[in-house]
């Protein structure tokens, strides 16, 4: 329906696919039933084309040298052994699929299970490989669908039986994601992993909301809490986190707002500091609540935005009304 868009898709097709992909296919196709002779297991058989597809096999042939390749492939198949599994710990970013890294898409796309989180969306999970098995192990608050040990237990496991395991986490996996302890147990039982990081959510909701975290006006520096309380109590080093030209991002704050708010008042934050909520950012359902702090709370309730949300406290907030490109703003 659209010959321009058609030609655009074809450029882009053949800059990516080598010209000598047609000769590759038929060559594994020559090679295909000896290989499944000597591989009967689907899942190490495909780990094995895989590594060859994308390793000197695909090279020689490539580059027209058949015979190399038809012996690099039969010395391959020879010495074939059982490849231990491996953990990709790759982290999401806040929604937007187009925010993922070359990286970890690849690594999501070749991974034989993917274990996700509550707050990984639905068009990324639609990104990984189709015939993967995928695990849900989503975490809300007071509200874990599997425990983080047994999460931890989980990924040796699944790697301990010789799969490819992506660990997909919402933001980045180093930034209150847990992925230092999950990798930690990795190391301990000598499985191998690697860490892709994600655009953590202060970077890609702000960015959305259009309020820069540092700016020569407002702000020099920006610090990054977690929202949550402990039993319902203040956990956080109130005084500490109260200081002029500086931007406050707190995540999973918005069950606590009320007392966080009360408390950073308390400890000498004036009480017109403007405040933004930013719920689902960088997806299509965003929302943005704005206002001050000291009434910040009651005009969340009034909006009825749920969660995830991130809260970005500080003079920055007031650049949002001009700089605002990305969902509705209240």
């Amino acid at each position: 329906q659209s010959p321009v868009l058609a030609r655009m898709l074809r450029t882009r097709l053949e800059s990516i696919i080598p010209a000598a992909y047609g000769q590759l296919a038929a060559f594994v196709g020559k090679f295909r039933q000896q290989v499944q002779q000597v591989l009967p297991d689907t899942s190490t058989r495909r780990a094995f084309w895989e590594r060859e597809l994308q390793g000197r096999f695909a090279e020689l042939v490539y580059n027209g040298r058949l015979e190399a390749a038809k012996a690099h492939l039969e010395q391959a198949l020879a010495t074939h052994q059982q490849h231990a599994g491996e953990v990709y710990l790759v982290g999401a970013g806040p929604g937007d699929p187009d925010l993922l890294t070359f990286k970890a898409v690849r690594l999501m796309q070749q991974a034989d299970v993917v274990v996700y989180d509550r707050l990984v969306s639905q068009p990324i999970l639609d990104l990984c490989r189709r015939d993967a098995d995928m695990i849900y192990v989503g975490k809300a608050r007071a509200n874990h669908a599997v425990p983080q040990e047994d999460i931890n237990h989980l990924l040796v496991r699944l790697a301990q039986e010789g799969k490819r395991v992506c660990r997909l986490k919402g933001g980045d996996p180093f930034i209150f994601g847990r992925g230092g302890e999950e990798i930690e147990e990795l190391a301990e039982a000598g499985i191998p992993f690697q860490v892709v990081p994600g655009i953590t959510a202060a970077s890609g909701c702000s960015a959305y909301a259009g309020i820069p975290l540092t700016h020569r006006d407002y702000a020099q520096s920006v610090r990054f809490v977690t929202g949550h309380l402990k039993d319902g109590t203040p956990n956080l080093p109130w005084s500490e986190l109260v200081h002029e030209r500086q931007t406050l991002v707190l995540y999973m704050g918005l069950v606590g707002l009320e007392e966080i708010a009360k408390q950073l008042i308390a400890n000498g934050m004036r009480p017109d500091m403007p405040v933004a909520l930013v719920s689902h950012g960088t997806r299509p359902n965003q929302q943005i609540v704005t206002g001050e702090i000291a009434t910040i709370a009651d005009k969340v309730h009034e909006s009825g935005i749920k969660a995830p949300t991130l809260t970005i406290i500080g003079d920055v907030v007031k650049l949002q009304d001009k700089l605002a490109w990305f969902g509705a703003t209240r």
